[in-house]
């Protein structure tokens, strides 16, 4: 891989990593609600699952997945009703009571199937594989390039996001303003839901 390829790598994985989506959204709502401590079991979660589900694209599996339209869109229709299922978990809470009970927890497992029924994460994945790596001379060497800069923007940002909605947990205990954080964070899972359906 040269030096070109692998810089259109990094802008690729910067602007898909660091944009807002389900994982970002997740991330900040879990910190906010149940501090950094918590959030981390869903922040590790993400990288693990989208790596295995880069692997399965890149053996091929993703393509199967794409190629066939019913499959695609049970992987969808189970998408975005979990999505919305968050969505309205996390519209109700209120506060750091609430969420500390069994309102919000989304933790490692959760967090690793997400991954899959993700089409987003499915489609960067497909993208990846694609463009870095199916029908290169040394496709094994290039998923070994490919795989832990996207874990490592997927780590990196899922934890820039947590941190930012635990830096904000304080100040979101006062009065109503978690209710309103959260049910800002909920549009944005429900926007995600929408995007998803026309996908």
């Amino acid at each position: 891989m040269n030096w070109q390829e692998f810089t259109a790598l990094l802008v690729l994985a910067t602007a898909m990593s660091f944009s807002p989506g389900p994982n970002t959204t997740l991330s900040t709502a879990l910190a906010a609600n149940g501090g950094l401590p918590r959030a981390m079991r869903f922040v590790w979660a993400v990288p693990v699952g989208w790596s295995l589900l880069l692997a399965l694209c890149a053996a091929g599996v993703g393509a199967l997945v794409m190629a066939a339209p019913s499959l695609r869109w049970v992987i969808k229709a189970f998408g975005i009703a979990y999505l919305l299922w968050l969505a309205w978990k996390l519209s109700r809470s209120g506060t750091l009571g609430q969420a500390d009970g069994a309102r919000m927890q989304v933790g490692f497992t959760q967090g690793v199937m997400l991954q899959f029924l993700n089409i987003k994460a499915w489609l960067l994945a497909l993208t990846l594989v694609a463009g870095w790596i199916a029908g290169q001379p040394d496709p094994l060497r290039r998923f070994a390039i490919v795989a832990p800069v996207m874990l490592v923007y997927a780590f990196a940002s899922n934890f820039a996001y947590a941190l930012a909605g635990a830096l904000l947990r304080n100040w979101l205990a006062q009065g109503r303003r978690l209710l309103w954080f959260n049910r800002a964070m909920a549009a944005v899972l429900a926007l995600t839901a929408w995007w998803m359906v026309g996908v």
